[in-house]
């Protein structure tokens, strides 16, 4: 069935509106409720299907201007379920307004399950999984007419804005939930734009992102430009052709998985740029170079681009199975795999994969969230107020059902009984190179500090290398004593030092495995150039070429490496997490 999208009114003080249009003098139905205010785009109204789509009329014919619209439609059309469509605004043609940097020439703003309108977040949710961006937010609170007046939009580029209550709503609520402001005298146009030849909308640099997450084919050099890594991130011309080869490997194995949006994305960014290291890929596709991808989606692209390779290597049988799961605490395993097999090797690499993804498909593994159901009654069954008690107990868990010792929520309540009182250490463990903010996080947590850099400086000199191997066995000491200190009331104790590889980590994780703490790895993803800068801005800098081998050395940990994972971004704020129990690890997609 085909539902044409409702006429939207325009508020009292709209100022574009024309004596055809229909114009609200009832704002009850916005008041005291939560409101978000989107930008009006200048494009055509258009809903997407299952099985198609058309303009604003369910009549609409054929026109050049909607042809990119029915390719999207054709990418995404399997993952819209009966009965469900997309309304937004199809803008490849240019109309009153031109746009130079658009993110997509499709954008939605709203879904429809039959006769009623998802809310505001579902919907995001929903859109962002398919590929598919929404208009840019301007404001969002409760309904404030003094604040909607108040907006200040530069209408030589902006058309006006949307108001629509956060919370879902009928279709016969419609005109009492929704309304928009139009600047004045926005038709600029002589000729009707379909009358016009068609003109396209620029399209900005996070297009080609769009693009990948919504199932179109990769371009690899678009992306590289996009996310700003380099041929020499990946090891020159030549690896950036494999790269390329293998990012379009990965997207049709992606595709079977029916991996979509940032999920699909992440597996093409990851198998494109597995020939970088780690640390590079993770602090620049975080920003600032290129799109910010933010940091939950750049970490996984690392980690994806990290992992892979493990499934390309022999592996006992006998433990392969906890393996994997220990892998889909991590990273997506469907993607992992698809990641893997794409790269190019040889027979013994291709049979590793296979081998590997028949037994991840046996235990279920394959899925985008395989632990999700287990977390969730792990949750309901402990049911703990404090969050470090209930991520130790889910710690415990996870490595418990890797090693087929529990197979439910109930069964995990009764392993980790012991930890649920919260009567234990916890360390959290600083990772990255020098600069990249580690001391100015650790400043904020308010808690003991167990620094190198200031026991070299005890000694005379904090740049003073000489003594390592003593500064780092007192090191290690004094956290034994300030873990051991801490156990009785649960306190949290910080390691600072680079931590920069496995090596060095695992050096702190036997201290804290022996006074039974939680471990968090508190993982700074900051662009390498930016740490250079902050290192020269130092009072105490590194060195550039000590600095230089530290990131060139810097391996982060997986999520597996720990109990739980923070990931750190330029400004000390936490930005994405891994191993928590209450709350979903990153934003998601």
């Amino acid at each position: 069935m085909r539902t044409p999208y409702p006429r939207t009114p325009h508020l009292p003080w709209s100022p574009g509106a024309s004596p055809d249009d229909v114009r609200t003098g009832d704002l009850s139905g916005l008041a005291g409720r939560e409101v978000v205010v989107t930008e009006k785009l200048d494009g055509e109204n258009t809903t997407l299907y299952a099985d198609g789509l058309h303009a604003r009329s369910p009549d609409s014919a054929h026109h050049p201007s909607r042809a990119w619209v029915k390719a999207l439609q054709g990418r995404v059309g399997r993952a819209i379920p009966p009965g469900r469509r997309i309304c937004g605004e199809n803008m490849f043609a240019r109309h009153s307004l031109g746009y130079r940097e658009l993110d997509s020439w499709f954008y939605a703003f709203s879904v429809w399950d039959g006769e009623r309108c998802l809310d505001w977040d579902a919907t995001v949710r929903f859109t962002r999984r398919l590929g598919i961006p929404v208009p840019k937010v301007l404001w969002r609170g409760v309904f404030d007419e003094r604040a909607l007046r108040g907006l200040k939009l530069a209408t030589d580029r902006v058309e006006g804005y949307v108001v629509r209550t956060v919370a879902g709503f009928d279709r016969a609520r419609f005109g009492s939930r929704v309304a928009k402001w139009v600047r004045p005298s926005h038709v600029t146009t002589d000729a009707h734009w379909m009358l016009a030849p068609v003109v396209p909308n620029g399209l900005g640099p996070a297009a080609v992102l769009w693009d990948v997450r919504s199932g179109a084919a990769p371009d690899a050099a678009a992306l590289l430009a996009a996310t700003g890594l380099t041929a020499g991130d990946l090891g020159g011309p030549a690896a950036v052709e494999r790269a390329a080869g293998a990012a379009a490997d990965a997207a049709g194995r992606l595709d079977l998985l029916g991996r979509t949006g940032d999920a699909r994305l992440a597996g093409v960014l990851a198998a494109l740029a597995v020939p970088a290291r780690r640390g590079v890929v993770a602090g620049r596709l975080a920003g600032p170079r290129g799109v910010a991808l933010g940091v939950p989606l750049a970490r996984r692209v690392a980690d994806l681009a990290g992992l892979c390779h493990v499934l390309r290597r022999p592996f006992p049988d006998e433990e392969r199975r906890a393996g994997l799961v220990r892998l889909a605490s991590a990273v997506d395993v469907g993607a992992l795999h698809a990641v893997a097999a794409a790269l190019p090797g040889g027979a013994r690499e291709r049979e590793a994969v296979q081998w590997s993804e028949l037994w991840a498909r046996e235990a279920g593994l394959l899925g985008p969230e395989p632990l999700e159901a287990l977390r969730r009654e792990v949750r309901e069954a402990l049911d703990v107020a404090d969050a470090a008690a209930g991520d130790r107990c889910w710690a415990v868990a996870r490595q418990a059902y890797a090693l087929g010792r529990i197979g439910s929520g109930r069964q995990a309540a009764a392993l980790t009984w012991r930890w649920r009182s919260g009567a234990f250490p916890r360390l959290v463990q600083l990772v990255g190179p020098a600069g990249s903010g580690k001391s100015t996080f650790a400043a904020g947590l308010g808690a003991p500090v167990v620094s190198l850099d200031g026991l070299r400086a005890a000694r005379g000199d904090r740049a003073d290398q000489r003594a390592n191997a003593a500064v780092l066995a007192e090191g290690l000491a004094r956290l034994d004593e300030a873990l051991a200190r801490a156990a009785a009331d649960g306190g949290t104790v910080v390691w600072d030092a680079t931590s920069l590889n496995r090596r060095q980590r695992s050096v702190v994780h036997a201290v804290a495995a022996r006074r039974d703490a939680l471990l968090t790895h508190a993982v700074l993803v900051v662009d390498d150039a930016e740490t250079a800068r902050r290192n020269a801005d130092r009072a105490h800098p590194v060195p550039a070429a000590v600095l230089a081998r530290q990131l060139d050395r810097f391996a982060p940990p997986s999520p597996a490496e720990a109990d739980r994972t923070w990931y750190v971004d330029a400004h000390a704020t936490v930005r994405d997490t891994a191993g928590t129990l209450n709350d979903a690890d990153g934003d998601g997609d």
